[in-house]
């Protein structure tokens, strides 16, 4: 005669699915972990690509606002200011200008950046006061196109550039 204890310690018609099934958990995870792995990197690539882009937009906006400055200083010690352009003709497309350049240059010599178009001429009787108010006199519009890059450095590659147009009235 058997001793029951001993018969109820020995395993009795198991067959390890068990073993089949934490596996199958474990391969699971690690597919998950992976995917997780792959979409944080990218979400890191997308967040740099955007920063860079973001300081090239900045660093063009400095360019155009520093070019806005250069015209007032200029218009106010001599009354006059030479653009880059003067006459409406040849019509001017900022995106192809940017194009033509070689490069997005760093910021450095904001003239090499910059391409400034006098617009008040263009415009029928554009001298013309209307009212009152000064802000309506349109003796003096400028178009100012400015190209910059991420980098402030010669030595870096940029990676991303950026063009703002913008219009100016001193």
């Amino acid at each position: 005669m058997k001793n029951r204890n001993t018969e109820s310690m020995v395993p009795y018609k198991q067959r390890g699915a068990v073993l089949y099934v934490a596996l199958i958990m474990l391969i699971l995870m690690a597919l998950i972990g992976i995917a997780g792995m792959r979409v944080i990197g990218m979400q890191e690539r997308m967040s740099s690509n955007y920063n860079r882009v973001n300081l090239a937009f900045q660093n063009a906006e400095l360019a155009a606002r520093d070019s806005e400055a250069d015209i007032s200083d200029k218009l106010g010690l001599t009354g006059t200011f030479a653009a880059d352009q003067e006459v409406c003709s040849p019509t001017f497309d900022p995106a192809s200008w940017a194009d033509g350049n070689d490069s997005a240059r760093p910021l450095g010599d904001v003239n090499e950046d910059t391409y400034i178009r006098r617009v008040d001429r263009c415009f029928a009787a554009s001298s013309r006061r209307i009212g009152n108010k000064e802000n309506e006199e349109t003796g003096n519009i400028y178009e100012i196109t400015a190209l910059a890059s991420d980098t402030n450095d010669d030595d870096d590659n940029p990676s991303a550039s950026a063009v703002i147009d913008t219009v100016f009235i001193p």
